[in-house]
């Protein structure tokens, strides 16, 4: 697998054929709606779509009911060439990521398998199917560094880190099924690095590292722009950089 190289201020989208469509899932957080606007704005597909909670068809991802009717409602519009999952549990009121084996609960760890990994699986399970089988196509699924095994060295956040753990496995399993129907497609997971998001806030410092949403999502379509069937399987990093499992 091959490291990708670049450097763009903008996100530049002409590996994609201008005839198909584009779509974000988790369009109304914060690095859904900087992708969503994004590729909008370079108007070089003939339909973009965003779907979350509150689109005109509601999306839930513990709702596989819903999530078809978003991907048939994609498909609708044309060829999908592009498509986002860009959603994601870490934290809510009821508390943050586990610090100790001591904090581990049932019920958030199935909330954080349920969203991180069950969900995105089930949007594949629709979504893949109707990508085209010739040219190229991409679905990539927003995980997370902290989901990698072998780059473990800190411990905590066993919910979230699991469960990405098990999203990168989902997909890799997946695009293996998809060479199978549509060889010059693309699916895989990245990692956004670290964005200055609702998701992150309570987490993270200001400083070089730290990326706007809008910075996040140019970054994310750059390396989308590059990608072509040899990196299908992979889990990158916003460079485009390989990620150990």
């Amino acid at each position: 697998m091959s490291t990708l190289n670049f450097a763009q201020a903008a996100p530049d989208l002409g590996s994609f054929d201008r005839t198909g469509v584009a779509v974000v899932f988790g369009a109304s957080g914060g690095i859904g709606s900087a992708l969503l606007s994004l590729i909008a704005a370079s108007g070089h597909f003939a339909a973009t779509m965003g779907f979350g909670r509150r689109s005109a068809i509601p999306v839930d991802l513990t709702d596989e009911a819903s999530l078809s009717r978003a991907v048939d409602a994609a498909a609708a519009a044309g060829a999908i060439r592009l498509a986002i999952d860009a959603t994601g549990f870490l934290h809510d009121a009821d508390g943050g990521p586990e610090k100790s084996w001591r904090e581990l609960h049932a019920g958030r760890l199935a909330h954080a398998f349920a969203i991180n990994a069950i969900g995105p699986a089930l949007l594949m399970k629709h979504l893949l199917p109707k990508l085209p089988r010739t040219g190229k196509a991409v679905f990539a699924t927003l995980s997370a560094r902290v989901g990698s095994i072998g780059d473990n060295r800190l411990g905590g956040w066993y919910g979230y880190r699991a469960s990405k753990a098990a999203l990168n496995q989902l997909v890799r399993t997946a695009a293996i099924e998809l060479a199978r129907r549509a060889p010059d497609a693309v699916c895989l997971s990245l990692h956004p690095g670290t964005v200055a998001t609702g998701l992150s806030a309570p987490f993270v410092q200001a400083g070089p590292n730290l990326h706007t949403a809008q910075a996040a999502a140019a970054h994310l379509l750059a390396v989308l722009n590059r990608v072509g069937p040899q990196h299908t399987g992979s889990f990158l990093d916003w460079r485009g950089e390989p990620i150990p499992w």
